[in-house]
């Protein structure tokens, strides 16, 4: 014969036994759900996205489309809207501030990105399977690393990433061992479409901007400037020889030695910046 009142004690103990477990997924499940949160905002759109577009309480005014090649959406009532090279908040506020020139008030509209375009990075230096990798969606310098097999045994300290910003080469130096083993998220940077990442050896330079040979050079015994600068073939044309940088990690930090002294010498995983002159 069923005892409810048994059974009742049997559920309730073995409840108790895996709610440890419950609430440990209950948490992952939040971190997760709010670090995509926190790439979809840090994420720009782009020609082959598919968004999901909808506007509170006027449902016929929503629509799904591909982002075309030249970045405009079709927009129900505006028409084509040029969004490429927004990220998904600013796409929101865009279409919010049209829809309100006019035709709504105090329009709320949700952009999601239901579908990412094919994108790729490259990922080069001390990691066990560098070269190009497709990225799927938001993806952190972290979770890269991890498509690219991992670091290296004797891999250096830092990790440069390079990206074209507006046309301008930009340089981002991520302190791989405050990532790692401080567990510094600040350094988990976002990577973006046709991003170059360079993980150096120890005992490592990198030289980047206007010089013949951009890349990796050896450091050892406290090398000047002037020593990279001929490593990597020299300055080009172009070069502001008497404004050479100097990206440093210092106790963690981030350090920019500016107008650097060609004969400074340098120390393991130090970036040498050659900016261009404006003649």
């Amino acid at each position: 014969m069923w005892n409810w009142v048994s059974e009742k004690f049997i559920i309730r103990r073995e409840f108790k036994l895996i709610r440890p477990f419950v609430t440990v997924l209950l948490v992952l499940s939040v971190i997760i759900c709010q670090s995509h949160a926190a790439f979809s905002d840090d994420y720009i759109v782009g020609s082959g996205d598919v968004l999901r577009i909808t506007v509170f309480e006027h449902e016929n005014l929503g629509t799904i489309d591909r982002i075309t090649e030249n970045g405009f959406v079709i927009m129900p009532l505006l028409g084509p809207v040029k969004v490429g090279g927004l990220t998904v908040p600013e796409v929101s506020q865009k279409l919010s501030s049209l829809l309100a020139d006019g035709y709504l008030i105090n329009p709320m509209v949700n952009v999601f990105v239901e579908q990412f375009r094919s994108k790729s990075a490259v990922v080069l230096g001390h990691v066990n399977t560098p070269g190009l990798i497709e990225l799927s969606g938001p993806t952190t310098l972290l979770q890269l690393l991890s498509k690219a097999g991992g670091l290296k045994d004797g891999s250096g300290d830092t990790a440069t990433i390079k990206r074209d910003k507006g046309g301008e080469k930009e340089v981002i130096v991520v302190d791989l061992v405050s990532l790692f083993e401080g567990g510094d998220l600040a350094n988990n940077i976002a990577i973006r479409d046709g991003d170059t990442i360079f993980v150096s050896k120890g005992g490592m330079c990198y030289v980047t901007g206007e010089v013949r040979s951009p890349g990796a050079y050896p450091c050892k015994d406290e090398p000047t400037v002037l020593k990279l600068i001929a490593l990597a073939g020299g300055f080009t044309g172009k070069a502001a020889k008497s404004n050479v940088n100097i990206v440093r990690v210092v106790d963690g930090e981030k350090k920019v030695i500016k107008d650097v002294d060609l004969y400074k010498s340098l120390v393991p995983n130090d970036v040498i910046v050659v900016p261009e002159g404006f003649w």
